[in-house]
């Protein structure tokens, strides 16, 4: 089945297929660094973990390329407010420099847990300010910028289709305002590049051809995937609050400089939520991929959890449901692990899966599919030999799973071996009995073909 992928920009299932065949080019909006990513986002980047992941199955050369915004990311969308950055040094302590590289490297680390692959080029938005100032220049050039006394905007009435990505009412937005738009000409129009002020103590600032200052939000990631991947590339990815603000700017930058709407598809991952409210940064509540591992949980289980639900629908976060995905994925090891060496793949499990992650990384069914398998009646090394190519997609590290081994007290060991006996001689009640009696001494045994398995209750 030829990869099927949802375009939000045509807001289509249109068929995949390369601009330069075999390589592809994929840019996905990484983390503002001004404090730890919470699990909702840790949701997106698995989706695009699974992305490359498919892509690669399918035999494609992914170059991707992920940024860090490290500046110029505003507190408002209407480019009001504090830089992130500087509110996070205020938060901290520390400089604005020492929070980017703590919370990019507890960012990476976060990745590693969730078995995300690293992007093949990272790109900061300050290693890149004289790329985002040419391409400020070359906007501004084709007449499509102003100037006011707190910076150089976009004017969005030069661009007849603004907006299409995310379906905008120009009008209705315009009627509804209630916000003070200052010196903008309209309410979409947005900062490339934001003046200093003379009363605020900035720690990252540049010079540049209108003065001193620091990039917009969107100009960085235009300006650094352009650099990378050229003005027009494969798939460009990032959560779905980036449709109607960032990724609306990130295209109308693109088109009046380069005439391009930057990427041949748009995917947006949605929302996961908390008590049925999206999980959000601001509202200072929100949970980190170590609040999980501090409670016990191991992180890929979150991974399996996400694989429940399409990226695009949004996935309601309980711990009953983490609890029900880590009680899963260790029944899926373990099964895996009991089968001993792996043989041959079957070729119809495998078309199955092609057929499933192709239809837009339809992991629930490619999921479903995976326990299908798991209950067959196929040979154990065929099982697991197809299981693990499943698992280059999945991204679960089954092949590298062991059981831990747990010191099992001698007064269970003893009740263990008395419950075979009683087996052996068909007394089943009795048998029955002892299994209930090591159970409520929180421990659990399971029957397997080599003997009992016996493991303390999780």
């Amino acid at each position: 089945m030829t990869l099927k992928l949802y375009d939000t920009y045509s807001r289509e299932l249109r068929d995949f297929e390369p601009l330069n065949p075999p390589e592809v080019g994929l840019y996905t909006c990484g983390l503002t660094v001004y404090d730890y990513a919470h699990i909702g986002n840790l949701r997106t980047y698995i989706f695009e973990d699974l992305l490359v992941r498919v892509l690669k199955f399918n035999g494609y050369h992914v170059k991707h390329v992920m940024n860090i915004t490290d500046v110029g990311h505003l507190v408002s969308d209407a480019d009001t407010g504090e830089d992130k950055m500087e509110k996070g040094s205020r938060r901290t302590g520390m400089s604005a420099w020492e929070i980017a590289q703590l919370y990019t490297d507890a960012f990476m680390q976060d990745m590693e847990h969730l078995n995300l692959l690293q992007p093949d080029i990272w790109c900061k938005a300050t290693d890149h300010i004289p790329q985002q100032i040419a391409f400020i220049e070359c906007i501004e050039a084709n007449g499509y910028t102003y100037q006011t006394s707190d910076g150089i905007y976009f004017d969005t009435s030069k661009l007849d289709d603004y907006g299409y990505i995310a379906r905008l009412d120009i009008e209705g937005l315009q009627a509804g305002a209630r916000i003070e738009m200052g010196e903008k000409r309209s309410l979409t129009d947005f900062a490339l590049w934001k003046f200093s002020r003379p009363d605020e103590q900035r720690q990252m600032e540049w010079d540049s051809p209108w003065g001193v200052g620091f990039p917009g939000w969107h100009i960085e990631c235009s300006a650094m995937a352009a650099e990378y991947l050229g003005p027009f590339f494969d798939i460009h990815c990032g959560g779905e609050d980036h449709i109607s603000v960032h990724h609306t700017n990130e295209i109308a930058q693109t088109q009046a400089c380069h005439g391009t709407t930057l990427a041949n598809f748009w995917l947006h991952g949605y929302f996961l939520q908390l008590n049925e409210a999206r999980m959000a940064k601001s509202a200072g509540d929100f949970l980190r991929l170590k609040t999980l591992i501090d409670r016990g949980t191991d992180p890929l289980a979150y991974r399996f959890f996400c694989l429940s639900a399409s990226y695009r629908t949004k996935l309601n976060f309980n711990w009953e449901s983490l609890d029900g995905a880590e009680s899963a994925l260790n029944r899926l090891r373990t099964a895996v692990y009991d089968w001993g060496q792996p043989g041959n793949v079957d070729e119809d499990y495998m078309d199955r899966f092609n057929d499933h992650i192709n239809d837009d990384l339809n992991m629930p069914r490619a999921l479903a599919l995976t326990w299908e398998l798991v209950k067959s009646d196929l040979p154990p090394s065929t099982k697991k030999a197809t299981i693990l190519e499943f698992d280059r997609v999945l991204g679960l590290r089954l092949a590298e799973w062991e059981p831990v081994e747990e010191e099992i007290p001698a007064e269970i060991l003893e009740l263990a071996e008395k419950r075979q006996q009683a087996r052996a001689e068909k007394r089943w009640a009795d048998a029955d009995a002892l299994r209930d009696e090591i159970t409520a001494a929180g421990y659990m045994i399971e029957d397997t073909p080599e003997g009992p398995r016996i493991s303390a209750n999780s």
